[in-house]
């Protein structure tokens, strides 16, 4: 039995994706809010909470290259929505924590980012499929088998 051709799945797999990122987005910019990549990071910062993050750390954990980060971290900053603080013992380092008024906006952001998630994924799967989809595309994730 032959394999099938990946890109039977791939195309469909990254035209479902950049339609539902599209749907996303632009409920978001409809509300007035920033983009995905805003509450992405501002979910990690919530999540690390009081310990925060370096900013090597964030770039581990979101899907956008150092110069990204340090842009988008940069924007935020600005924006009141996170602190920088001195790392201890390495004087140069710092380390990224929410403030407030981050928090607050990572929660005005995911009752769109949610909403429009349902519309666009949630709606159209019963909770068995949801289940199978989610275990079919878990294999993409672990290591091709030889």
């Amino acid at each position: 039995m032959s394999s099938p051709d990946p890109f039977d799945i791939w195309l469909p797999l990254a035209r479902a994706y950049k339609s539902i990122l599209d749907t996303v987005e632009s409920a978001l910019k409809q509300a007035g809010l920033p983009s995905l990549d805003w509450y992405d990071l501002l979910r990690e910062l919530d999540s690390a909470a009081e310990a925060g993050l370096r900013p090597y750390e964030l770039q581990e954990k979101l899907l956008l290259p150092q110069y990204g980060v340090s842009r988008l971290v940069e924007r935020l900053a600005k924006a009141g929505l996170l602190d920088r603080r001195t790392c201890d013992g390495d004087g140069r380092g710092q380390i990224l924590v929410i403030t407030p008024e981050g928090a607050a906006m990572r929660t005005r952001i995911w009752a769109v980012y949610s909403d429009a998630m349902q519309q666009a994924v949630g709606s159209r799967f019963s909770p068995g499929e949801a289940q199978r989809l989610a275990d079919l595309l878990g294999r993409l994730l672990r290591p091709a088998r030889s």
